[in-house]
Order: structure tokens, then C-alpha cells, then sequence
């Protein structure tokens, strides 16, 4: 069965393991061995140097990060394996629009550096719902928020690149998907267990060195093979496969394909909603999404985190090149396969009858690469999966642990917070894998552009009640839930909608109600974030004003006020859970002695729960308890800059902007 779902890759004149023969060499496994063994290496080293027996250490990395490993991990975090091969795919099918998502990224990063990261720094928060939780106060929108922000990583983040790392390899190695699937959350899943936050952000750095040098080699290999960039721009528009359904556009590139800015109605992506509606959930993604904010709190200062954030901007440029572009290619050199244009041909190729041009990357890389390269992309896609899953993982079960669980049990000891954090991370992995057949079956095989449209509904009321929390005083309690509440029942409404009723195929009439055949999804950002804010804004002046304490240190216009003795305590609260450890151990002294049997079975066991505590970073456990904990480094939470690397970055910012506008107008 798992032969027959992937007969793109080179044909074989047998039915049994030839077929892996011809895809990947003995040169490919060794290189891919290297891989493993190199990621590796770095997650021990960061396991063995960093301190992950204190929740501070395991998820911020003891706030201690500089600005190249931060930067590198934004990135890494960011650049899926969903990316290389949705980026691709929908380079493939419409050209290249989709890159507006990323060069508006680049604006975005910055903003989250310039902007509200200071207010975070200063209020001194480890997730962005207690962030809320200390603007608004009450946990109502705390909770709330956990919750939405767990469904949208398994709807938009931790589903799709498992899929899209399973597409690759299934192409590679001709593996059933769900195995590959499975395969690859065995390994992410230890790896993110065992190691904190320190970890992840080391070995992204390591896997953003080789997912750049591999994906610009596939890049170099593309162009030689179609003839150059010049030769892109001629043969594209003629990639028509030679099987279509007739009479409709079925495999016909659009006349649009080298536009970033589209028509305004008839279009997929129209140019006012790659400037507006584009701009608002990008700004939830870069500037109060856990993964991405909590890699800049753990810089050391506040100029490394913003330099953190330049770096990733930088980078940002590249997947025009590295994905978009040979997407393009690689429907130029299979258009039969890559642009099917007929259910049952699409269906034979990729077991997918919507479309393949999601095969787009995989395919360039096992029919161009030589031996060892192949292998090189492999560790890749690889890398690609294994840095933004670990990212997310360990930024959900952040989450998880920190805002909802704390809620649950106020007395939970460190010990049972690591226990409950690391436990989360199994659940999300199983609740991801059944939303992949919905993954697989939407948006007409451009899984990049699902990626984006479920972001849409989801995403600007939360964008809207931070922005308002952050930048007007004003804003209160009342007004945030209530928004927040209308946006997201709004939101939700017109998701369902979206899957009740598909975009309908090529060859198919659309019959979708007018509200979704006519409200581009672009469209409905802009409108969803427009009623939210005015219901915010109503509700805030119809009832009382926030009280001092939720203003202070919390707002763009109060981040340099003195730090009041009683806030710092509360806002402390990730310091202070040692003296819960204290008080539980105490309370339990006399149940252990009157559970006679308990003593010789924990004596039993003892090397293996050292060995099991050890790979949790949870060894140093019963020394540490009766310590008492330290208190936050004032320099940690401090938005002073040094005068003449405060320049350096700020000069950085306005060439990096400066690019960015520069790139979008060329190809609008």
C-alpha cells in the first residue's frame, strides 16, 4: 500500500524494497546519520550546561541567551517543514503571492522588538496570557486565551508540519504517511521532553545553518537545471500539464503568477488584504504568540533581543529564493505531476485528487540532487520539522503549565509543574495527528495557504486586544472580554463555514453562499478586526477605568515606572513557587512515615529514577528545595541600552525596513 501512494518517485521493475533503493544512496543515510548525531551532540551539550531543575531555567533558559542563537531560533521556529513544502507548493500552483506573507514577517519581527517587547520585558511576564492576566486582571481572558492559543497551534502549526515533513519523507522513502507521522513525533517528542527551552533554541541555531546552506545548493541545482531566472519567467506561464480537465483552468498557471499585489476582487490574494488583512494576523504571530516572544525573553538584555530580531528579519529574505522560486521550477520541469490538472492523474501521483503541487520541494530534491546532497535535504526537511516542533511543544506546554494548570492546583510544587509540562506534550502530539486528514483534504493542496486562512478567523481579535492592552491606557477588563468574545464567535462562525462549504475545484461551479464566495478571507481580517475593536472601545468607555496596577509597568506609555514593592511580589510568582515545595514537603512528612513499604520501593527503584531525573533535568530536585528561591535579577527585566550598540541596532533597523519595502514594491 505505502508503494502505490507515491509513484512519482523513480519507477521500479519490482514490488518489493527496490523502490527505497532508487531514492535514497548509502551516501544519503550516512549523511543523514551525521545529522542526528551533530543535533544531538547539541542538545546534550545544552542539556548538560544549562539549569532546567527550575521552571525559570527550563522554559526562558535562565533569561541568558544571546542575540545570534535567539535570532537564528526565531527563524528556525518560524521556517517549518510546513514552510518548505507550503511555501513551495503554493509557488507552484499561483506563483508567487505567497511571499507577501513572508516579507510582511520581516516588518513584523521588527515591530515585536521596537515595540512590545520592552512592555514585556518590563512587566516582567514568562507567557503572553499572564501578560493579560496582569493588564486586564480576573482570569477570564487568561484562560480563555490558553485554551485558543492551544486549538490554533494544532490547527495551524503542529499538524501541518508533521504533514508536510510526512509528505517528504513519504516521497523520499515511499512510507505510508501516518508512519512517517508517527516516526517523527518519536523523536521530536524525546527531544523536547528531555531538554528546556536552552535546549531548543541551541539546536535550532545549528538547524538554521543547515536548512539555509541545503535549501541555497537545492536553489543552485534548480536554476542550472531550468536555465537560470530569466528562463523562470518565460517557461512558467507555459507549465500546462498535458492531461486536464477540458474546458476549464485546470493546470493553467495564472496570468498574475510574478504579482505580489492581484486584483482587488477576482484574485486569491487581492492587494488591499495583503496590506491590511495580511498585516493583522502577522502582528498576533510576531509580537504576542508564545513561541515566537518567549524565544526574545530569554535574551539577556533588551539589545539582544532586538538584535535577535534583526537577524531573523534578515533571514526573512531568503525563502523567496529557497522556496517560492524553485516551487515555480519544479512545475516548469514536472508539470504533468507537480501541476496535474486532473482529479484521478492527481490521485495517482500524490494520493491527494485536490492537487500535488504540495510534492513541489520533495520532488525537485529526488530527481535533481546527487547522492550525499539528497541526504543533505532530507536532514533538512528534517530540520525544518524538528526545530519548529520543538519550539512549539515547548511553548505549549509553557502554556499549559503556567497559566492553566497553576489555576488548577495553586499549590502545585516545581516538581509536578516539569511532570505536568513534559506529559502535555504527548497529549498535544496524539489531538495533532487525527486533524491531519482535514490538513490534507483543504485548500486545494496549497498548504500554505490553509495555514493562512485558518489564521485569519482566529487571529485579529487577539491581535486587537493586545495591541489595545499595549498602546491605550484606557482599556479595561469589560472591553477586552467582551471583544474578544464577539471577534472570536464571528471568527469561528465563518471558519465552519469555510469547511462546511470548500473552495470549489477547478471543474467544479461555485455554489458557496455570498458571504464566503465574496468576502476573500484577506477581506474578512480587515472586517473582524474592525468590529472587535469597536466593541472594545464602546464597552472600555461604557464601564470603569483599569486601576493603577494594571497600567502600570504594562503599557507602551508606564514601561519606565518605578516598580512597585507589592507588584513585584505578585508579578514574581514564578519565583516564589520554592516555598510551595517547602510547605508541601512538609505537610507530607507523616504520610511517609506512616507508608512503611514506600521507603525500601523507592530504595529499589533509585537508579532508575536517577537516570529518568537526570534526563529531565530534574536530579538537583530535593537539594534545591531547601534553598530558598533567588530573587529576579533586576538587570533581567531592566530596558536601559548601552548608547553605542543602541545605534548599531537602530541604524540595522532602518536598512532592514528599508529592504523589506524595497522588495515588496519591485514585485508588487
Amino acid at each position: 500500500m505505502a508503494a502505490t501512494e507515491a509513484p512519482d518517485a523513480s519507477p521500479t521493475p519490482t514490488s518489493d524494497g527496490t523502490a527505497q533503493q532508487t531514492t535514497l544512496a548509502t551516501t544519503d543515510i550516512v549523511v543523514l546519520v551525521i545529522y542526528f548525531l551533530l543535533v544531538l551532540a547539541v542538545g546534550l551539550w545544552s542539556m548538560w550546561k544549562t539549569k532546567r531543575s527550575t521552571v525559570d531555567g527550563y522554559f526562558l533558559a535562565g533569561k541568558n541567551m544571546t542575540w545570534w542563537p535567539v535570532g537564528a531560533s526565531l527563524f528556525a521556529s518560524n521556517v517549518g517543514s510546513g514552510h518548505f513544502i507550503g511555501l513551495a507548493g503554493s509557488g507552484a500552483a499561483a506563483g508567487i503571492g505567497a511571499v507577501a506573507y513572508e516579507w510582511n514577517g520581516m516588518l513584523m519581527v521588527l515591530v515585536m522588538g521596537w515595540l512590545f517587547l520592552p512592555i514585556y520585558i518590563a512587566s516582567r511576564v514568562t507567557t503572553m496570557p499572564e501578560y493579560l492576566k496582569k493588564r486586564f486582571g480576573g482570569k477570564r481572558i487568561q484562560l480563555f486565551l490558553c485554551v485558543l492559543y492551544l486549538f490554533i497551534y494544532i490547527f495551524t502549526k503542529i499538524s501541518v508540519d508533521m504533514y508536510a515533513g510526512a509528505v517528504f519523507i513519504q516521497q523520499a522513502l515511499q512510507w505510508n504517511i501516518y508512519l512517517a507521522v508517527v516516526l517523527l513525533l518519536g523523536i521530536t517528542a524525546l527531544y523536547t521532553i528531555a531538554g528546556g527551552l536552552a535546549a531548543v533554541i541551541y539546536t535550532d541555531a545549528v538547524q538554521t545553518i543547515i536548512m539555509v546552506i541545503g535549501a541555497l545548493i537545492l536553489m543552485g541545482f534548480s536554476f542550472a537545471e531550468v536555465g537560470g531566472f530569466e528562463a523562470v519567467l518565460d517557461k512558467y506561464p507555459q507549465a500546462i500539464p498535458s492531461i486536464r480537465v477540458p474546458n476549464t483552468t485546470c493546470g493553467i498557471p495564472r496570468d498574475d503568477a510574478f504579482h505580489i499585489f492581484r486584483h482587488p476582487v477576482t484574485s486569491d490574494l487581492p492587494w488591499p488584504g495583503v496590506i491590511l488583512g495580511m498585516s493583522i494576523p502577522s502582528m498576533w504571530y510576531w509580537c504576542s504568540d508564545q513561541v515566537i516572544v518567549q524565544r526574545s525573553l530569554a535574551a539577556k538584555n533588551i539589545l539582544h533581543a532586538k538584535g535577535g530580531s534583526l537577524l531573523a528579519a534578515y533571514i526573512k529574505v531568503l525563502p523567496f529564493f529557497m522556496m517560492v522560486i524553485p516551487g515555480m521550477i519544479s512545475r516548469i520541469l514536472y508539470p504533468d505531476e507537480v501541476g496535474c490538472g486532473d482529479p484521478e492523474v492527481c490521485k495517482e501521483v500524490c494520493g491527494n485528487s485536490v492537487g500535488c503541487s504540495d510534492i513541489a520541494y520533495a520532488k525537485l530534491v529526488m530527481e535533481l540532487l546527487p547522492a550525499g546532497l539528497r541526504g543533505l535535504m532530507m536532514a533538512v526537511m528534517l530540520a525544518a520539522l524538528m526545530s519548529s516542533l520543538t519550539s512549539i511543544f515547548n511553548s505549549s506546554s509553557t502554556i499549559f503549565t503556567m497559566d492553566l494548570w497553576r489555576n488548577i492546583r495553586h499549590t502545585a510544587s516545581e516538581w509536578e509543574l516539569m511532570i505536568v509540562g513534559r506529559v502535555f506534550v504527548l497529549v498535544l502530539v496524539v489531538v495533532s495527528v487525527l486533524w491531519i486528514p482535514l490538513v490534507q483534504a483543504s485548500q486545494g493542496g496549497q498548504l500554505f495557504i490553509y495555514i493562512q486562512s485558518i489564521s485569519m478567523y482566529l487571529q485579529p481579535p487577539i491581535t486587537v486586544i493586545f495591541v489595545a492592552g499595549c498602546f491605550w491606557k484606557r482599556t479595561n477588563e469589560k472591553g477586552a472580554f467582551w471583544g474578544l468574545m464577539v471577534g472570536m464567535a464571528v471568527g469561528c462562525t465563518r471558519m465552519i463555514l469555510d469547511f462546511i462549504y470548500p473552495t470549489p475545484q477547478c471543474y467544479e461551479s461555485d455554489t458557496r453562499p455570498d458571504i464566503i464566495k465574496y468576502v476573500h478571507f484577506l477581506y474578512f481580517s480587515i472586517i473582524l478586526t474592525i468590529l472587535t475593536l469597536v466593541v472594545v472601545v464602546c464597552v472600555s468607555l461604557a464601564t470603569e477605568k483599569p486601576k493603577p496596577e494594571q497600567i502600570s509597568r504594562l503599557t507602551w506609555y508606564t514601561r519606565f515606572d518605578a516598580v512597585i514593592e507589592s507588584e513585584e511580589v505578585v508579578s514574581s510568582e514564578l519565583y516564589t513557587i520554592d516555598n510551595d515545595i517547602k510547605v508541601r514537603e512538609n505537610e507530607a512528612l507523616p504520610a511517609k512515615e506512616d507508608s512503611s513499604g514506600s521507603v525500601s520501593s523507592n530504595a529499589g527503584s533509585s537508579k532508575l529514577k536517577s537516570a529518568l531525573f537526570w534526563l529531565c533535568g530534574m536530579e538537583k530536585q530535593t537539594e534545591k528545595s531547601s534553598s530558598s528561591p533567588a530573587p529576579p535579577d533586576a538587570a533581567m527585566c531592566s530596558l536601559e541600552e548601552e548608547p553605542c550598540m543602541k545605534h548599531v541596532v537602530n541604524a540595522n533597523l532602518i536598512i532592514c525596513v528599508s529592504v523589506a519595502v524595497f522588495l515588496i514594491a519591485y514585485w508588487a
